[in-house]
This record gives C-alpha cells, structure tokens and sequence, in this order.
C-alpha cells in the first residue's frame, strides 16, 4: 500500500472517530419532550402572553368594584372666599369673622384636608361587554398555549428523528468508508501487481476522499442536531452531543377515518374565542351610547394642623350620565369595531380553510412517502446484488475499476436514500396527526 494511500486511511480514521473528544449523552423522546415542556422558551413566551391578557381581564374588575382613593391637602390662603370657608369647614368661624373689613381683607389662614374618595359603578352596558371581550381574549390566549405545546412536541418529535438519521448516516458512510478502504487495498496490490493502471488507483483514493468527505458532513449534522436540541430545551450550547436510545425505524401509518381536523383543534379554538371578542368589542361600541350611572360618596376632614381632624363631613350620590354627541368619535369607533369583527370572521374562515388545504396536502406526501420507502427500499435491495456481482467479477479481472466504484457509490447512495424515505414517511404520519388533532 502506497504512502499516499495510507495517509488517506489514518485521516478517515480519525474523521470516524469523532476527532477531539465529547460528551455523549443517551437521550429518549420522552425525555426529551418533557425537558421540552418544561424548559422552552417559545412556551414561556406563550404562557407570559396568556399572563398579559389575564391582567387586561382582571383590569375589568372595576366594572364592579369600587375607586377608592385618600388625598391630604396643605393650603395657606388670604383669598377671602378661600378663608371663609376653611374656617367654616374647621368648624371655627365665628360672629367676629363677619366683620366686613376681616371678609374684605383676612388674615392668611392654614388649612389641611384629608378626604376619603369612593366612586361605584352600579350600571356600564358597554363595560360588560369589554369584559366579556377581554375574557375571550384572555380564553384565547390559554389555547394557544396548548397548540404552542402540541408545535413544540412535532417539532421536538422531528428533531429527534433527524439526529436519529444523522446517526444511520453515519452508520452507512462508516460502513462505506471501510469497503472504500477495502477495495483501495485490492485496487492498490493489483497495481503492484501491474494489472492495473496508475488511473484506477487515483480513481480509488478519489473515492475514498468522497466517503471521507460525506462522513464529516454526516457528524456535523449530529453536532447540528444536537444543539438544536438544546435550543428546544433551553440548555446551554455546550459540546454534548445526544444519542436516541432506539433507531430510525419504519412507522405503519394508522387508517384514519375521515381527513378532516377537529373542530376541537386548540388553534381552531383560539381562532374562534378571538372572533367572539371581537364581537364583544363591537356590542361594546354600541352600548356606548346608553347611559351609565354610579354611585359616589367622600368623608373629609378638616384641621389648621398638618394631619388634623377637628372637624369633617361627609358626601354621598349618585350620577347618571349620557354622553350624547361628541363630534362623532363613539360613531367612527363602532364603525371601526364592526369591520374589526368582519375582518376576524374571514381571517377564520381562511385559516380553516388554509387549514384543511394543508392536511390534504399533508395526506398527499404521505401518500407519497409509503410508495417512495417501498421504491427505494427495492432499489436498494438490487443495488446490493448488484455490487456483489460486479465485485466477484472484478476480483476474477473481468470488470472495470470504473464500474466496480459506480455500483458501490450506487449502493450506498441508496441506502441514505432509503432511510432519509423512512425520517420523511414517519415524520408525514406526525404532521397530518399535528394538523388532525
């Protein structure tokens, strides 16, 4: 065996074998899903999204709980009016301070007020249905939570079956890489041998250099995958890399009944909360025009001493109010909220109709993934033989280096292909489940 040669095979070796050392870990789906669920960060978003419109909901409360609010107030004053009636809310004034020239021209007087303020809401038509529509909003949110989880699972599932793929890939080039190195030696003693010409041997080694070539793509895509992994989990991105606990294998795909999605479908679901609020919003608009009535009341007390309570009083009331025309600003915005409703009830149908357009699709490539793993899996079967035959042959001198390399390179080709129609059959039956569900 030549020097160059040589070289080419202790490189391969070492591409094989990893290169610098790495943590390899052992990872199962289910693992892999729950760390998913517990850790992702497109999920917290989600869930902190859901928290934002759940306050916008409890901000609603106010519908029919009560404002009540407390002020302390500090005035030095000389305005006669002013004066006048902080000593008459001191419960000081006196026969004395009806004296014209004291009513014309008082003394500077200090007066401190603290008040207690309550305003309730006893009737708000157009209040109700902005809570209503904040509390679809906030039923909307949580859905979506839910189908972000079901994403998060298909996602995860893929991810788990394309590191699954990287490893068979591999598993096939390593396979390849040590018939390549096989056939170099048979190659390379027949040349000693003078059977063969200077060309068939660096026919070899360019062969050789391809196996070797596809082998370091085929492990980068195992670091690749790993780390998207870790994306999913939220992991630190570190040089661990993940190993499935079981292989890519073929999946039967169930008969379903009908190709139809749920009307149960979470997002389905979302889709329809979020057109209820927007009609919530457009009765609010409406009601906008009835009026409101609440309820107040205030206790003051009164001092010339900073947080006095010599004297004090106290209000109570009620308010009905009805804003009749204000230069047509609750028209335009009932306008706006009717089309907003419009706008929401198409964007439903064309997502269930975008929907159920994508299943059928989806069902379509499945259809086509069963035929193609059944198609490549025989081509795969007859490269096989054929390589078998070509090689007995070429050991007995009566075929070419040339056709002995096409039939391996043929081989192996369809043997990646085989098990990349296996990764696209199962992940097919994963997303028509996804879409169905």
């Amino acid at each position: 065996m030549n020097a160059k040669f040589l070289m080419f095979s202790v490189f391969g070796f070492l591409i094989a074998n990893g290169l610098p050392a790495q943590d390899t870990l052992v990872l199962s789906k289910r693992d892999l899903l729950r760390k998913v669920s517990e850790g992702n960060l497109q999920l917290r978003i989600s869930e902190q999204n859901f928290k934002a419109s759940k306050a916008d909901y409890d901000q609603s409360n106010s519908l029919f709980l009560p404002n009540i609010s407390a002020s302390h107030t500090a005035i030095s004053t000389t305005n006669p009016l002013m004066v006048f009636g902080s000593k008459l809310n001191q419960e000081i004034l006196g026969p004395a301070d009806f004296d014209p020239a004291l009513l014309n021209n008082p003394d500077a007087v200090q007066n401190y007020a603290t008040r207690i303020e309550i305003l309730q809401p006893i009737l708000n038509f157009d209040g109700a249905y902005m809570r209503r529509a904040a509390r679809a909003k906030m039923e909307a949110g949580q859905l979506q939570i839910g189908r972000t989880e079901e994403y998060l699972e298909l996602e995860a599932g893929k991810v788990y079956m394309q590191l699954q793929l990287a490893y068979k890939a591999v598993e096939v080039l390593k396979k390849a890489k040590k018939t390549a190195l096989a056939n170099g030696k048979l190659i390379d003693d027949y040349y000693k041998q003078g059977l063969l010409q200077k060309t068939d041997v660096l026919s070899m080694q360019v062969r050789i250099n391809e196996v070797e070539n596809q082998l370091q793509n085929a492990l980068s895509n195992v670091r690749n995958e790993s780390d998207y992994l870790n994306f999913l989990m939220n992991n630190e991105l570190t040089d661990t890399v993940y190993r499935p606990i079981d292989e890519l294998s073929e999946v039967v795909a169930p008969k379903w009944e009908t190709l139809q999605f749920s009307g149960n479908r979470k997002d389905i679901l979302a889709m329809d909360k979020s057109v209820e609020a927007y009609g919530k919003m457009a009765k609010a608009e409406k009601f906008a025009f009835f009026p409101r009535l609440n309820a107040f009341g205030s206790y003051e007390l009164y001092d010339d001493t900073l947080f006095g309570t010599d004297a004090g009083g106290y209000t109570i009331g009620a308010q009905l109010s009805w804003n009749l025309f204000d230069g047509y600003k609750t028209i335009g915005k009932l306008q706006k909220a009717k089309v907003e409703y419009e706008k929401a009830q198409f964007e439903r149908a064309q997502y269930k109709a975008q929907s159920q357009l994508e299943l059928n699709k989806a069902d379509r490539q499945l259809k086509d993934a069963e035929n193609r793993v059944r198609l490549v899996k025989l081509n795969f079967e007859q490269s096989e033989e054929a390589y078998r035959i070509r090689q007995n042959r070429f050991g007995q001198g009566l075929e070419k280096t040339t056709d002995l390399l096409l039939s391996e390179t043929q081989m192996f080709q369809k043997e990646l292909e085989y098990q990349q129609a296996i990764f696209e059959n199962n992940f097919a039956q994963d997303y028509i489940s996804f879409l169905k569900q």
